[in-house]
């Protein structure tokens, strides 16, 4: 981990030494404020790769010494050779688990908050909006009742367009336009003031209009979630990010794979720690002419196809309509079988 580190941030350095002149904070302040997030960032991405080499590595140099010849000639059988290597991988596999849907989450929020204050103003491909309005917003707030919201101005918590429609079986049954939106800055919870406000009400007897210059509206949408941030998905912890899909999908929210794939990924990413460890000590128990060199190469292969599976089956996820649970578990669902051929044909 210490190695991996130390490249990681020699790479990340040189990347962005110019990013990090024009900031003009010191060395201090860049390691403070970016780096005590980046590291554990990389740390959780990295992780399962690490617990594989480690494992190859030992396995291999044990094997190199015919320690484990010695150890199956003594009447220990394969299985009770494995055993220290399950209860390990399930400890590091908890590590990772924990880490992930609390404590990395975290890091990310520190490395986010840099990026967006000093990277991403002076980036073009950042923060670009595709649509013909800015900053918009088209929400269901519940069953029945859709809001949109155009022009919304972050700093100062106010829309310069607002309506309100709710439909029932499929017919307009209330409909609100205002020409300003504004959050109610008294602290009382859910309070929106719009202005110059017209109400139509349409039942079985016709329609009724009401026009008001100032009104109340309570809605379940506050200010903070109003923004388009790209980092969300690594900010938020996994308990944060279960209710956030589950409001969005409530508020008939598109494009939420991506978040859902990050979610089961939380967990499917545990569960290939222990996976790779079964995998790296079948391959490196077998005693080779090539010893730990030709274990690692095998190894790297494979970890190397693992990845590329991954990213194959995420993209398929968040620009397809592939599943996101099986998006995120697809990797674990084919290498299990592959660390179970591999299993079958170990000398034991």
């Amino acid at each position: 981990m210490l190695l991996f580190t130390i490249i990681a941030v020699a790479v990340d350095s040189s990347e962005k030494t110019d990013d990090f002149v024009k900031t003009n904070l010191s060395t201090a302040q860049i390691i403070k404020q970016y780096y005590f997030g980046f590291v554990p960032f990389i740390w959780g991405l990295l992780f399962p790769l690490f617990v594989f080499i480690a494992v190859i590595f030992f396995t291999s140099r044990m094997a190199t010494r015919s320690e484990i010849i010695a150890i199956l000639a003594s009447g220990t059988s394969y299985n009770r050779f494995l055993r220290p290597y399950i209860i390990g991988g399930i400890l590091l596999a908890v590590t990772l688990w924990f880490g992930a849907r609390y404590l990395i989450p975290k890091a990310n929020g520190i490395k986010a908050s840099f990026q967006t204050t000093y990277f991403d103003k002076s980036d073009p491909t950042k923060n670009r909006s595709f649509s013909s309005c800015y900053n918009c917003y088209y929400k269901r707030i519940d069953s029945i009742t859709y809001v949109g919201i155009k022009e919304w101005d972050t700093a100062n918590k106010i829309s310069r367009s607002f309506f309100m429609e709710k439909i029932k079986n499929g017919k307009v049954i209330y409909n609100l336009r205002a020409s300003t939106l504004k959050w109610d800055t008294t602290g009382k919870r859910n309070r929106w003031l719009a202005q110059a406000v017209v109400e139509r009400f349409v039942d079985s007897i016709g329609e009724r209009i009401n026009s008001v210059s100032e009104m109340t509206i309570k809605m379940t949408i506050k200010p903070e979630e109003l923004r388009r941030d790209e980092y969300l998905k690594d900010k938020l912890s996994t308990p944060d990010l279960t209710a956030f899909i589950e409001r969005e999908e409530l508020r008939g929210t598109e494009g939420l794979s991506v978040m859902k794939v990050e979610r089961y990924r939380r967990t499917a990413s545990a569960f290939t720690v222990f996976l790779l460890t079964i995998i790296g000590v079948v391959i490196a128990s077998r005693k080779t002419r090539g010893g730990s060199g030709l274990h690692l190469a095998l190894g790297i292969t494979i970890a190397a196809l693992f990845i590329l599976s991954d990213r194959f089956s995420t993209v398929f996820a968040t620009k397809g309509n592939f599943p996101p649970l099986l998006a995120a578990w697809m990797p674990n669902i084919v290498f299990v079988f592959v660390a179970w051929r591999l299993y079958l044909k170990t000398p034991k």
